[in-house]
């Protein structure tokens, strides 16, 4: 329910006077400034911070079932942030810290999936949510809202809220109607000093605005998401009048300043350095959303000309960040005199022996699930190699999508027309062996919770779409020695948005400059008729804007499902029994260099 604005900020001013006091009773307020020639009383204190948690509380990897590991040789999993916590609280002082969040919490393995859907927490006398047991044994006291929180609807986003002994932070999550705030913007908490007042620590949470895009169908009609300046400038100014010697925002939004989606809303998706920039009275920022690895990063704000201190820890629990603030009591209140931060890499660490106890059962549970045989394949496949080559296990995706939009589009209007498909690679890992298919190997192919949705779309603007996608690759003249590891990804473009489209056969030239790059364009062996109609399987992260491909997200909507994609994969194995890839690959498209195929 949105709080009603009175109320809600005469209860955080009850509990900013006393009710969110950390490490025990607060000290007599100091009647009187300091003499002249004594030293000045500081105190220090450190706030730590995850971001991007993505339902990760073990270093294990539900998708290979194995145990996590990368290249880099990375651990992920809040068992290990709880030891790398307890290791900062026991240098610090446990009543020096604090421990806050920059969201996407609830949704990215199977173990936070299965506790949403399969043994889901809204049921009646359902199981609290693992990522909640293991938040509140670590003791977290915020976390921000991210966009993924909403990926599974509010009601399993408010049972989540109800779970936690923190507050979910957004300040920018508006009530459509009433527009008042729909989670609690902030929290204020008190550090007890040895030197009179305590010092009060304001965090802010700030999310994505892409929420409105991303997940249009749980969020539209009834919360809005305003950009995180115009909100951060309303509320830092309250939360200094409140008393506040110290502000952070948890923002879940990136610093490059960039956006994915456009032109299509007129707020910005990574909007944390300028929020630093253009809000005046913020001393630090955690920030999320980006899943990129910022120890320290300095932005001067215009105004006062005060440097910000932000940070991001690496995704998945990878990085714990750790700011440091030393503050000096001066004028009859603290204030910052210097700030700082680090990350800290959880590979470093053991697991916590008190998070493996407690989640044991449920990590079993899923274990088992996901193991769960639903059919068998006459032949491997993998996504190695499917970012530069039109790999069969990128075309069971399509296969998928194109049945299931033919059978729901039979005996209508626009049951005659072509369906064509697009799916990208979402992981280089993913596999589907030989023999015996589990869920894993499904889940794996498919991480994300897309839906299905059918658009309707002309020759011209598929092509136009093509171009979009095949900007992924960076130029390479022809005669230049191909290295896969630096052909794609141009422009930081991420691989899940770049789209593979079944249905046409196309050749990409990476010779020639991002924006004229498709050509032999054919649609059943004839050039493709620009004025030709025809239907496209996509799913609903791309048709709402994601990536911001031109034309879908304007484009009529034939159809929409609410089952998860991967979940749709998984119905097809159990339905067909026997994958065969025969019966579905075809190579459609290539990369060339002046008409030369590169592979």
């Amino acid at each position: 329910m949105p709080l009603n604005r009175r109320t809600f900020l005469g209860t955080t001013a009850a509990a900013g006077a006393g009710a969110a006091i950390v490490g025990g009773v607060a000290a007599p307020a100091e009647a009187h400034e300091h003499g002249r020639g004594r030293a000045p009383k500081r105190y220090s204190f450190s706030v730590m911070g995850t971001t991007d948690l993505h339902g990760n509380v073990f270093n294990w990897d539900y998708f290979t079932d194995k145990e996590f590991d990368d290249k880099a040789h990375n651990d992920v999993g809040l068992a290990k942030i709880s030891t790398l916590v307890e290791q900062v609280r026991k240098e610090k002082g446990r009543h020096n810290t604090l421990m806050i969040d920059a969201g996407d919490t609830i949704q990215g393995t199977q173990l936070s999936y299965y506790y949403a859907k399969v043994d889901p927490i809204t049921a009646k006398h359902g199981p609290v949510h693992p990522m909640a047991q293991a938040m509140n044994a670590i003791g977290y006291h915020a976390a921000a809202l991210g966009n993924h929180e909403f990926n599974y609807g509010i009601p399993v986003l408010r049972k989540f809220e109800e779970q936690c002994r923190f507050p979910l932070l957004g300040a920018n999550a508006l009530d459509a109607k009433t527009l008042k705030p729909a989670f609690r913007p902030y929290v204020i908490k008190r550090m007890c000093t040895p030197h009179g007042r305590d010092v009060r620590v304001a965090i802010l949470g700030l999310t994505n605005p892409g929420i409105a895009i991303w997940d249009k169908a749980n969020v539209s009609g009834k919360m809005v998401f305003p950009g995180l300046e115009e909100q951060a400038a309303k509320w830092v100014p309250k939360l200094r009048s409140m008393g506040a010697d110290v502000v952070i925002v948890a923002a879940h939004s990136g610093s490059s300043g960039t956006s994915s989606y456009g032109d299509q809303l007129p707020y910005i998706e990574n909007a944390a350095a300028l929020v630093a920039e253009q809000v005046p009275g913020i001393d630090a920022i955690l920030v999320g959303h980006a899943h990129v690895e910022i120890p320290e990063y300095r932005v001067k704000n215009k105004q006062t000309g005060k440097d910000v201190v932000l940070s991001e820890p690496l995704k998945w629990g990878q990085r714990l960040t750790v700011f440091d603030f030393d503050l000096v009591w001066e004028k009859g209140r603290w204030s910052v005199e210097k700030a700082g931060s680090k990350v800290l890499n959880s590979n470093t660490a053991v697991e916590d022996p008190k998070i493996v106890r407690l989640l044991s059962d449920e990590h079993k549970k899923v274990v088992a699930y996901v193991n769960q045989a639903i059919g068998t394949s006459k032949a491997a496949m993998t996504t190695a190699e499917a970012a530069w080559k039109d790999e069969p296990i990128i075309d069971l995706i399509n296969a998928v999508q194109v049945d299931t939009v033919k059978a729901a589009l039979a005996g209508g209007a626009y049951a005659s027309l072509p369906v064509l498909s697009q799916a990208s690679c979402f992981s280089r890992t993913a596999a589907i062996p030989a023999g015996q298919v589990t869920i894993k190997d499904a889940a794996g192919l498919y991480p994300f919770e897309n839906t299905l949705e059918a658009r309707l779309l002309t020759g011209a603007q598929l092509k136009d779409y093509l171009e979009f996608s095949a900007r992924y690759y960076v130029q390479t003249a022809a005669g230049v020695p191909i290295d896969t590891s630096k052909l794609t990804n141009a422009g930081n473009t991420p691989d899940y948005n770049y789209d593979a489209v079944s249905g046409l056969t196309y050749d990409i030239d990476i010779a020639k400059a991002a924006g004229s790059r498709i050509s032999n364009l054919a649609f059943q062996g004839k050039p493709l008729d620009p004025a030709a109609q025809f239907v496209l399987a996509v799913n609903n992260y791309r048709a709402n804007g994601g990536g911001n491909f031109p034309h879908v997200a304007a484009a009529k909507q034939l159809w929409a499902n609410s089952e998860e994609i991967r979940n749709t994969i998984i119905s097809w194995v159990k339905a067909k029994g026997v994958v065969d890839p025969a019966s579905f690959a075809s190579v459609d498209w290539k990369l060339v260099r002046d008409g030369v195929a590169v592979f």
